[in-house]
């Protein structure tokens, strides 16, 4: 019985498909079989109160089911043996009957628990949560319900016309917004649009709230005779702190030793001095020396009249045009207009802004004399000779030299300017008389020649040429027979070594067949050559390989047959190579720089920035002080040695890549040869005295159809 009893509250109750729903019993009477079940005369406390009620309401559990449970627990009670199992039955029939009252009128407080909800913290048809609602911009619905069905948003197919109808019929339109969970139109209420007004006005939301009610001070006027507080006073408030004298000890240490200075008492009195006593009265800038009066406003003139003459008066095109310009633009800042008198002309309607900007002009003008230096534009483009003073330079095509079948890469002057040699993909060097453009010899060299360059010496006869991995010594025998017959004794005097030494490359003698082309010496590298060039006195060969490291420039000497690395690092992919005409340095230009080293101190001397992205081609003038290099962004840039390591000047004249430049050898003048099909040619005069400056003006633009070197102009 007791079992039967302590299951029963928990027992869900549901009501009949065709009866009236019965009125859930209150917890009190289920409690009390609990309570005396487990031995005890106490009742349930107030949070089980609700948990029982809520479990009673939820009404899951048929009525049959608790006529079961009567019915086992009076069997139950029957089948027990005993006066204790009497004595339980009728108390718990008392107690139903003392209760049932009290139950019937809890039932009918409890039964409409939940019919009414008046929270309003949120909307519980739409369970978004915190979800922002621009994310349902693209969605036909704005969140979903207590069952997970979408909530759709209202159609609004009204445009800006129905819009303004309904707010002119509906007379509600003012008070009616747009609930933002839903999207649907709620109407304000009569407390709500009261509340909105006092919220506006800045008064309180709750009516009842008297901002000025007094306030009630936590401690009063009155001295009390018991202290709110009698806690003892701490041990360190009577105690001399020891860190406290510390600091004061190290403050006056630090004031005797003069790193604080100690305040000094302010003197009250004020202090005054004269502004203009240190100006000299009798000087030039002295005092009302430098005053400027304020500008004087220019007096009217007829246009301003209230009876202008006839021809002060703007015709119709006139004043559309007076319309159509800008106002700073304006001769008149006002139309010129005719009175009968006096009497009749109105207030003028810029009066108030005029007499503004004339403010603006007296706060704003500078009191103060600025010397004027009038001086003449055309003073300031510098003077610079007329290109028909500057002759001779070229300025037609002359000769043309045609022979080779492929693209030509080099060319390269003798000394005396009488011959010409040119390297080609053919695979051929061919020397020309420059005169006459005639072919005097053909020389086979089996491969891409990619550089040539003649002795300068004109002593020695040879023609350095670089094909591929290797450079040829060539004798062209050309011109004086005894020039030619000394370069061979030269070659042929040379004694080998007994010990031979170590170097980065080999020097092989010419067989019998290739000294009857005119091959003398071949010096072999191991990688591919790009430039070969000579030194002034005809001795050294300085030489550039296609590779990376340090040993992209060789240099090699006839006379002992010797070649060596004169670098131990590399600074970056040297583009070319250059001797210096009377001095020993050798100009190496990588990438981003040029680099001038002295070769007998071996060192750094100078390392000028052309400030290009690809440094394409190096030339010396004659004279040794200047230096000009092309680059592959179409600048030619002039370097004075003397004067900077930053270029004196940037010439842009061309539009594509820049492949060669070159000083002609006896003339002021220079050239360089682009990508665009253009030689330029440019007067360089270098002056001896270092105070003046060179002079560049370029004089000659020759177009061609493809320009590679610069030097066949030369």
């Amino acid at each position: 019985m007791a079992d039967s009893l302590s299951v029963r509250p928990w027992k869900r109750r549901s009501e009949p498909a065709l009866e009236p729903e019965p009125e859930p019993k209150p917890p009190l009477l289920r409690a009390s079989p609990l309570s005396h079940g487990a031995g005890s005369d106490s009742g349930l406390s107030d949070s089980e109160e609700s948990m029982f009620s809520g479990l009673e309401d939820s009404g899951s559990d048929s009525s049959e089911d608790d006529e079961e449970d009567d019915k086992k627990g009076k069997d139950g009670a029957g089948s027990d043996e005993g006066p204790g199992g009497m004595e339980k039955t009728t108390e718990e029939q008392v107690q139903a009957d003392t209760d049932r009252p009290r139950m019937e009128m809890a039932n009918v407080q409890t039964a409409d628990e939940y019919a009414e909800d008046s929270s309003d913290e949120e909307d519980i048809r739409n369970t978004v949560g915190n979800v922002p609602l621009e994310w349902y911009e693209d969605f036909p619905h704005v969140g979903y319900d207590l069952d997970g069905r979408c909530i759709y948003k209202p159609l609004r197919t009204q445009d800006e016309l129905d819009q303004f109808l309904d707010k002119m019929d509906n007379p509600d339109y003012w008070r009616t917004v747009q609930d933002p969970m839903t999207g649907r139109d709620l109407r304000l209420t009569d407390e709500q649009v009261a509340l909105v007004r006092r919220l506006q006005s800045g008064q309180f939301g709750d009516t009842g709230f008297d901002p000025y009610e007094p306030a009630v001070d936590f401690f009063s006027g009155d001295v009390m005779i018991h202290p709110v507080t009698n806690r003892p006073a701490d041990k360190r408030s009577f105690i001399p702190s020891l860190v406290e004298k510390e600091k004061v000890s190290r403050m006056v240490h630090a004031i005797k030793m003069g790193w604080i200075q100690p305040r000094r008492p302010r003197d009250p009195t004020p202090s005054f001095y004269d502004l203009w006593a240190q100006e000299d009265p009798n000087a030039v800038l002295g005092r009302h020396k430098m005053h400027v009066p304020a500008p004087k406003l220019a007096l009217p003139g007829h246009a301003e009249s209230y009876n202008p003459p006839p021809e002060y008066l703007l015709g119709e095109e006139e004043r559309a045009a007076w319309e159509q310009q800008e106002p700073s633009e304006r001769k008149l800042s006002f139309l010129p207009r005719k009175f009968p008198s006096l009497r009749a002309v109105p207030a003028y309607g810029r009066f108030v802004q005029e007499r503004f900007e004339r403010c603006l002009d007296l706060y704003l003008c500078p009191r103060q004399r600025k010397m004027r230096v009038n001086v003449d534009p055309e003073d300031l483009i510098p003077k610079l000779p007329r290109p028909r003073d500057l002759q001779p330079f070229p300025t037609c095509q002359a000769l043309v030299y045609r022979g080779h079948s492929d693209l030509v890469r080099c060319l390269s002057v003798s000394p005396g300017g009488q011959w010409l040699a040119s390297g080609s993909d053919d695979g051929s060097l061919r020397l020309w008389e420059v005169a006459t453009a005639r072919c005097v010899r053909t020389v086979p060299v089996g491969g891409v020649v990619r550089s040539a360059a003649w002795n300068p010496n004109p002593t020695v006869c040879l023609v350095a040429v670089a094909v591929e991995d290797s450079v040829l010594l060539l004798n062209p025998a050309l011109g004086d027979r005894l020039v030619a017959g000394g370069t061979d004794q030269l070659l042929s005097a040379f004694i080998p070594p007994e010990e031979p030494t170590l170097q980065p490359t080999r020097w092989l003698e010419a067989s019998e067949e290739e000294r009857q082309v005119g091959l003398r010496l071949r010096i072999c590298h191991g990688k591919p050559v790009t430039q070969v060039t000579w030194h002034g006195r005809g001795d050294y060969l300085a030489v550039v390989l296609a590779t990376q490291g340090h040993a992209q420039v060789l240099i090699h000497q006839l006379s002992r047959r010797r070649s060596q690395s004169p670098f131990h690092r590399s600074h970056g992919q040297v583009q070319r190579v250059a001797f210096h005409p009377s001095r020993p340095f050798l100009l190496v230009a990588s990438q981003r720089s040029i680099r001038l080293y002295h070769l007998l101190r071996q060192e750094l001397t100078k390392k000028l920035m052309p400030n290009c992205k690809w440094v394409s081609s190096l030339a010396v003038h004659p004279a040794g002080d200047n230096i000009i290099c092309g680059s592959y962004d179409s600048k030619l840039v002039w370097f004075d040695l003397d004067l900077s390591t930053k270029p004196y000047r940037v010439l842009r004249h061309h539009k594509k890549a820049l492949r060669a430049v070159a000083f002609h050898p006896r003339y002021p003048l220079f050239a360089s040869g682009s990508d665009d099909g253009t030689v330029i040619i440019c007067h360089g005069m270098v002056y001896n005295d270092l105070l003046q400056n060179p002079l560049l003006v370029p004089v000659k633009e020759l177009r061609l159809q493809a320009c590679y070197h610069a030097w066949q102009i030369f």
